[in-house]
């Protein structure tokens, strides 16, 4: 095998191979840059020994130094809680028909509360807790079931129609399609929006009377206790265009919320109750 030709110019040895014309010299790399490079290998095979790091069947290996970073917020948790058990154990025995909001248990509790409501709630209610089409709005004082500070942990620790917790809020309107002729339910549809000033001789007022009053009220002013809207005002949960009123009529609503109660601790279900009640729309 033929030598590598040695470079005029430099003096130092070529690879042996050319592209184009164009040879690569034989330079070795700097021994600084050699020793960092020799450095990193130790050290990398240093920290593979001391610190968690090759994977395993059901793991990895320890490291002899048994570091564990969630171990660390673990113990970060442990310490917060730790330090915050006296509020935790007061807001849990708090009387929250009684609750004063100029304490500083109050402000816990809302402070604490809202964290619980960006990570759980915010994902069907927004995150500015305004709602959407299907999701209650928690900044207006319009609520099916009730606003004040209990009724509101009631809804948040048993939630709204679900099949896991057996006190959870219930409720059912007929779906009036499968009892009123399509004409009927287009008087209604023409009726509810005029509830504020409603004519109740038209045969709408009529039909609203026979078929709706019994939950929404006379007045259609809604009941809480049936989580019966009240239908007088500005407030709609599904719409109050032509099609969405005749979908809701026609078909009925059944929107589901979960029992939070089941997910979360009592004083995250008070804390988050706090919190909404405190945005502005709670009674």
């Amino acid at each position: 095998m033929d030598e590598p030709r040695v470079d005029e110019l430099t003096g130092r040895p070529t690879m042996g191979h050319e592209f184009d014309g164009i040879e690569e010299l034989n330079t070795p790399m700097p021994r600084w840059w050699l020793w960092t490079f020799y450095l990193t290998i130790i050290w990398g095979i240093g920290y593979t020994i001391a610190f968690p790091a090759w994977p395993m069947i059901s793991g990895a290996t320890a490291g002899l130094l048994g570091h564990s970073t969630r171990g660390e917020v673990s113990a970060d948790i442990a310490a917060h809680e730790a330090s915050n058990a006296a509020l935790v154990a007061e807001l849990n025995a708090a009387d929250l028909a009684t609750f004063d909001p100029l304490t500083d248990l109050h402000r816990y509790a809302v402070a604490r509360g809202s964290s619980v409501f960006r990570a759980q709630c915010s994902q069907c209610h927004g995150a500015g807790a305004a709602g959407a089409v299907g999701y209650p709005n928690l900044l207006d004082n319009d609520w099916l079931w009730g606003g004040t500070l209990e009724d509101i942990a009631h809804s948040v620790r048993h939630g709204i129609r679900n099949e896991t917790d057996f006190d959870a809020r219930y409720s059912v309107m007929p779906a009036f399609g499968d009892i009123l002729e399509p004409a009927d339910i287009e008087k209604l549809v023409d009726f509810v929006p005029t509830l504020a000033d409603a004519d109740w001789d038209s045969a709408g007022g009529d039909l609203f009377t026979e078929n709706c009053a019994a939950c929404h009220g006379d007045q259609g002013l809604g009941d809480s206790s049936l989580g019966a809207p009240n239908l007088a005002d500005a407030i709609w949960l599904y719409g109050s265009d032509h099609d969405s009123l005749t979908a809701t009529i026609s078909n009925a609503r059944f929107g589901v919320m979960p029992a939070w109660g089941q997910r979360l601790n009592e004083e995250d279900v008070r804390a988050v109750s706090a919190y909404v009640h405190s945005l502005g729309g709670g009674e």
